[in-house]
Parts: C-alpha cells; sequence; structure tokens
C-alpha cells in the first residue's frame, strides 16, 4: 500500500453504502440517520499523561478511560503544530499550516489570506442546515469564526468563561524575566460549579436538554489542564506531594541535540532550570496531575448530561486535545517543542449505530495503532455527516479506521513547529529537521523516552533520506499580515530561513543571553 503524507481520500464504496441503504430503508426497516448530531469537546494542554495513553502512572482520568471503552482511542494521533493557534487552526479549517501558512501562536488565522475563502468545521455544519453552539475555548482565544455558530456562550467576542484568578499571584511559581505570566499552580477554595470550565459544560449540557429542530453540532472548549492549574483543593489532594513521580529522565539528555533544540529548551529564560532551582518539580507536576482530574471531572459531567438527554443514541462524540506539554522531559517546560509528547494528542472518538454512512458504528473499546492527525477529524465527520462537498481537506477521513481499528493503515504524518522546523512520524519512527538543517532520529519501538539520538548514525542515513522525503518541498511562506503584537518576552515566529540567521533575530536572541 503506498504511503501519503496527507491524503484526501474519495470513499466511493461509502457513497455506494449510502446509497444501497437508504433504498433500502424505505421498505425494509427505520430509516438510517444521514445527519448525525455531533458533540465536539477539546481538551487544552493535555499530553498523554491520561489513563488511556498511560503516560504517567498516577495519572486519575476516570471518564477518559471510560469513554474509551466505548469507542475508538486513537493512541498514536500527531497535533500539526504543538502550539495552541496553529494546531486548532489547522484543525478547525483542514488546512496544515505548510497549506496555509499559519504556522504561530503570533499569527490571528483570520488575517491569513489561504484561510480567508475555507470554511470552518463550524461554519460548514452551519451551511449544511445543521445548528451550531460553541462554549470555552474552541479556536486561538478571541480568534472565533464569527460565520460558524447560531449561538456562543459567553459571546462570539468573548468567548471564555470568567475565570477565577487570585490576587497575588504567582502563588507558588516564584517570577523570572521572560516567564508567561500564567505559569503557576495553586489549590482553590472553590467548588467545581464556581470555575469556568463548569460553566462552558453548564452551557452545553442545557443545549442537549433543548428540543432541538435539526440535528446540531455542539462545541465544548474545556479550558484546562492549560495553565495556571488553579483547580479545587479536591483535585490536589488525590496527588500527595509527597508521592509525586517525576517523568523518566536521562542524564546527558540533551547533549545530542542540535542549536535549534537547545534554543528552544532555554527559550522564554529557561524554564527548567528556574523551576528546579525554586524547589517546585513535584508541585508542578501536582498541579498538572490535579489540572487533569479536574478536566476529566468536567468531561465526565458532560458525557452524562448526553446520556441523560434525548440524544444519546444519535449523536458523534469526539473528544481531542489541541496537542502535548512536557514537564522537564530534555530539560523543557511547556508545549513549543516537536519531540513526541509534545505533539503526541489525546484524540477519541465515538460513532452511534444507525447512520446512514456508518450503519453499524463504530468499535467499542478497541484502540488503534495507526497514526492519525488532528487534521483528520474534519473529513471524518463530514463523511460521517453527509455534509455538502468541500474541494480540499489536508487530511483523512478515519470512517475505515473506526469500523476496524485493529486493520493497518500505513501512512506518515507530518508536524510543523514555526517556519522550517518538521517532525515525521512513520511506523515506529521518529524524524525531526530544524530549520537550520539540524536533525534528530528516534527509533520509538526501543526508544520510547527519545534518549538515542541517531541522527548522527551513518548507518541511519537511507531512513533518514526516506523520512526526509515526506518534507514539504515548498511550504506556503508566514504572511506577515497575520502577525500580531507579541509580548515582551517572547521569540517571534521564524518566518523564513533567512529570517532566522538575520541581523534582526539575532537582536531578538541577545535579550535571553
Amino acid at each position: 500500500m503506498p504511503v501519503s503524507l496527507i491524503v484526501r481520500r474519495a470513499s466511493w464504496a461509502g457513497l455506494l453504502l449510502l446509497l444501497l441503504t437508504s433504498i433500502g430503508c424505505e421498505s425494509n426497516g427505520p430509516r438510517l440517520i444521514e445527519h448525525p448530531n455531533v458533540l465536539f469537546i477539546a481538551l487544552d494542554d493535555m499530553n498523554d499523561w491520561v489513563e488511556p495513553l498511560a503516560g504517567h502512572p498516577q495519572a486519575l482520568t476516570p471518564h477518559l478511560d471510560r469513554f474509551a471503552q466505548t469507542g475508538v482511542n486513537f493512541t498514536r494521533n500527531y497535533a500539526p503544530s504543538p502550539g495552541c493557534n496553529p494546531s486548532r487552526s489547522a484543525m478547525l479549517t483542514g488546512l496544515h499550516p505548510i497549506s496555509s501558512g499559519m504556522y504561530s501562536n503570533y499569527q490571528d488565522w483570520r488575517n491569513v489570506p489561504e484561510l480567508q475563502q475555507v470554511p470552518t468545521i463550524g461554519q460548514h455544519f452551519r451551511e449544511s442546515g445543521y445548528y451550531t453552539a460553541g462554549a470555552g475555548k474552541i479556536f486561538h482565544y478571541s480568534q472565533v469564526d464569527s460565520l460558524g455558530w447560531d449561538d456562543y456562550y459567553p459571546s462570539i467576542t468573548d468567548p471564555m468563561p470568567q475565570e477565577f484568578l487570585p490576587e497575588d499571584r504567582p502563588v507558588n511559581m516564584t517570577p523570572f524575566r521572560y516567564m508567561y505570566n500564567m505559569f503557576d499552580w495553586a489549590p482553590l477554595d472553590l467548588a467545581d460549579e464556581e470555575t469556568a470550565d463548569y460553566q462552558t459544560v453548564r452551557y452545553i449540557s442545557e443545549q442537549l436538554q433543548k428540543d432541538h429542530g435539526k440535528p446540531f453540532f455542539l462545541a465544548a472548549g474545556i479550558y484546562r489542564p492549560h495553565v495556571p492549574w488553579y483547580v479545587p483543593q479536591k483535585y490536589f489532594d488525590r496527588f500527595p506531594l509527597k508521592d509525586i513521580q517525576k517523568p523518566p529522565l536521562l542524564e546527558g539528555d540533551v547533549d545530542d541535540l542540535g542549536p535549534v533544540a537547545r534554543e528552544l529548551i532555554e527559550r522564554g529564560g529557561n524554564y527548567h532550570d528556574h523551576v528546579v532551582e525554586a524547589g517546585q518539580w513535584e508541585a508542578a507536576i501536582q498541579g498538572y496531575l490535579a489540572s487533569i482530574s479536574f478536566a476529566d471531572a468536567m468531561l465526565g459531567r458532560l458525557l452524562d448530561a448526553l446520556e441523560a438527554s434525548p440524544y444519546a443514541d444519535n449523536t458523534i462524540v469526539v473528544i481531542w486535545s489541541d496537542h502535548g506539554w512536557q514537564l522537564g522531559e530534555k530539560r523543557h517546560w511547556r508545549k513549543f517543542a516537536l519531540w513526541e509528547n509534545v505533539i503526541r494528542t489525546v484524540f477519541m472518538m465515538r460513532v452511534p449505530n444507525g447512520l446512514a454512512a456508518m450503519p453499524e458504528g463504530s468499535a467499542a473499546g478497541i484502540p488503534t495503532s495507526n497514526l492519525t492527525s488532528l487534521l483528520d477529524i474534519y473529513p471524518t465527520l463530514a463523511e460521517l455527516c453527509n455534509l455538502t462537498a468541500r474541494d480540499r481537506y489536508d487530511g483523512e477521513s478515519l470512517v475505515d479506521v473506526l469500523e476496524n481499528p485493529l486493520e493497518s493503515s500505513p501512512r506518515a504524518v507530518l508536524s510543523t513547529y514555526d517556519w522550517g522546523s518538521y517532525s515525521i512520524r512513520f511506523e515506529d519512527w521518529h524524524y525531526i529537521r530544524y530549520i537550520d538543517g539540524s536533525e534528530e532520529l528516534y527509533d520509538l519501538e526501543a526508544d520510547p523516552n527519545e534518549w538515542q539520538n541517531l541522527a548522527s548514525d551513518t548507518r541511519m542515513e537511507d531512513t533518514k533520506d526516506m523520512l526526509a522525503g515526506f518534507i514539504p518541498e515548498d511550504p506556503i511562506d508566514l504572511p506577515e499580515e497575520s502577525l500580531i503584537p507579541l509580548m515582551e518576552h517572547h521569540v517571534p515566529p521564524y518566518r523564513s530561513e533567512a529570517y532566522f540567521f538575520s541581523e534582526e533575530r539575532a537582536e531578538w536572541m541577545k535579550r535571553f543571553e
């Protein structure tokens, strides 16, 4: 079977099945559902530390775990980019950053020329006759598509429910130069009902109680475990500080990395050194685990609301996270890197029985190890919901994988960080090539922690050449008109290879010396 990087598939078999089942339904039984409802649930900065992905032995995510038993868990799913804005805008428009030029958090996707005429997923559903409503962070904060929604909570222009923030913050993390001002954690004397994420869940749950005269697309953006890790005290209590386990580490792990990778580690004032010096490593992990547990509880409320609604049996449920996160692996914190547990994301889907496009529904409780991308969500939902045709997607429909999760479907998956740095996942290989030409190569079967960079091994030249062949030769440039004002402590996006080596960027980097 040929391997493709980003492929659009036309499922003629699916169209034929739809035709045959539609004809058969008229005379032999109840009509199959042509336009099922969709519950679309986003989790922010959720890495693989959840129980269904087993990334951390102390994680407590019973609701994600129970959902995995009812649908398909895509265990090797990857983000188009390890930043909120480029990852979300790619998934929600169906175009990869290399196709659109939307590479960075420092852009407004609405000002990217290539995306001006592209219907977002909400817009596509709405124009296809669906009622669309959302709450919380689906797009990157206020960059909401105004054409995609019949209703949004709190509003289209202010999509984030009010968050409680302690007056004397940061509470636990000692500030340092260029530190992101929300990099902090603390238990709060709050009930779940007083949190912003509860407001999001409550709004979507109320939508599920309404009598809808047409199919719906409901999007819930749960903000945790995004920083700051301020969640009710009871979630911190589940993870006693004295018992916290740090991720597995290797002394000298970064010694075989190139200049750009080292810069990613040190960017923003070198988070790792400051966390360690402040004696906050275990406390930070406690805050992240608590926030994962809280997000899982909010998810559980939402799933319970669906089960108690009239729509439990005709609603597709999608759960996804925009990218992963690191907490000291490779001496790196946060996102904004191309290593495995930064680009690997949570993605699960459950399809009910009785759909015209997929009568038997999805497999239940069978995970798939096929490589997939967040870009696959849009074309998959479009096929399952029989939406009006669209010219192009950069992802693949996963209908076949949902039906047969154990059947192998080989492909390579591309992620990019800013302009010019790429990750290729293919089989058990992970290849990274940065804008300056430095490389990393990992055999994840033998080295799941990515401790041994094989890029300099001469025996790996053929493997590297094969993987490098999936890197685009002519990615679209980052459009200057899409850039937004930068926060003082951030480095601007690379924009181009010439910019990476320019005096302008060198002046920026002097601030971090």
